[in-house]
């Protein structure tokens, strides 16, 4: 049942993302405004993020480019969809520049493990698709709640030929003790670097000037094989009627398995090349660091009133956590 729901989902996917790009960037445009003038939890979280990361803008600015990210992540949204349904070689057609892939092609002929750390700027399903034409790879991933959904992605990260190329990596302990191997045999692995982990799993370090708990598999995966890390990310440079141009861009991380603050670092300085880019919509500082006065910023008016009312019904402990 479940692969036949992910397949149909596949599908209705296909079905939709045949249509012209205009058209997917007017529907985009037309939902990115309408979540914005519901001034839903989404675009709660974004502006709070936004007063977090920059408190130095404006209440205008911080309003302006709160509806940029939304409608770049519509875009972004309906642009992976074409993505996984296409065939990959039209896709990577629109990288239409490229910077530092001599520093990707030198790691890799080194025979020392990479380690592409991508964070959630551009379009990273672009980049594993490139990462993919060139060489064989393990992408690291949590899994999301529905089943359905994720033999959904299982399906599409290995459409058009990438299935005997990319190995997909539940980020959980016995998969992950597969990384290890991998690399010190001189693969190459790509990992998401700034989701948060669950409390316990991770490290405070600095992002934007706000401690944020950051994942360490990374930086003991590069400590313990050796691996070079490079941060990869492909960024939207224009648009054209064929679809969005990119820049495919990498850049070295040469302290990266020093500490973890290196990585949030290196994270920081791509998100700041264009913060429409980035993915606000996620709740990155939800974890208080140990003895902060911030404690959770998303909460209450970020959360659903459900949430709220669970936490009220446990004596209103104030974090629905």
């Amino acid at each position: 049942m479940t692969d036949f729901a992910a397949g149909l989902l596949h599908r209705l996917a296909t079905w939709f993302a045949r249509l012209p790009w205009p058209w997917l960037r007017g529907m985009a445009d037309v939902f990115a405004r309408a979540l914005v003038s519901r001034d839903t939890r989404g675009v709660r979280v974004v502006r709070r993020n936004l007063e977090l990361a920059y408190p130095e803008w404006l209440p205008g600015q911080r309003a302006q480019r709160t509806a940029d990210v939304l409608r770049t992540t519509a875009r972004q949204a309906l642009e992976t969809l074409r993505f996984w349904t296409r065939p990959h070689a039209s896709n990577l057609a629109l990288i239409r520049e490229s910077q530092g892939v001599d520093l990707f092609d030198a790691a890799l002929a080194a025979g020392k493990g990479l380690i592409v750390a991508a964070p959630h700027y551009g379009n990273w399903e672009l980049l594993n698709q490139w990462l993919a034409s060139r060489t064989q790879l393990a992408i690291l991933y949590a899994p999301p709640d529905s089943k359905i959904g994720e033999a959904f992605l299982r399906r599409v990260r290995a459409a058009h030929g990438d299935a005997d190329r990319v190995t997909q990596v539940r980020a959980e302990g016995p998969a992950i003790r597969g990384l290890f191997k991998l690399l010190q045999g001189g693969g190459v692995a790509g990992i998401l670097p700034d989701q948060q982990p669950k409390a316990g799993d991770g490290e405070f370090a600095p992002f934007f000037g706000i401690p944020a708990l950051t994942m360490t598999l990374l930086t003991r995966l590069a400590q313990r094989t050796g691996a070079t890390v490079l941060v990869g990310y492909c960024e939207r440079v224009g648009e054209t009627p064929d679809g969005p141009a990119f820049a495919l861009r990498f850049e070295a991380v040469p302290d990266a398995a020093k500490d973890v603050a290196a990585l949030n670092a290196a994270i920081e300085r791509v998100a700041r090349r264009d913060p429409a880019q980035y993915q606000w919509t996620y709740k990155r500082f939800s974890i208080p660091a140990p003895g902060s006065t911030l404690g959770n910023p998303y909460w209450p008016d970020c959360y659903p009133a459900s949430a709220q009312r669970a936490a009220l019904a446990r004596a209103g402990d104030g974090d629905p956590q």
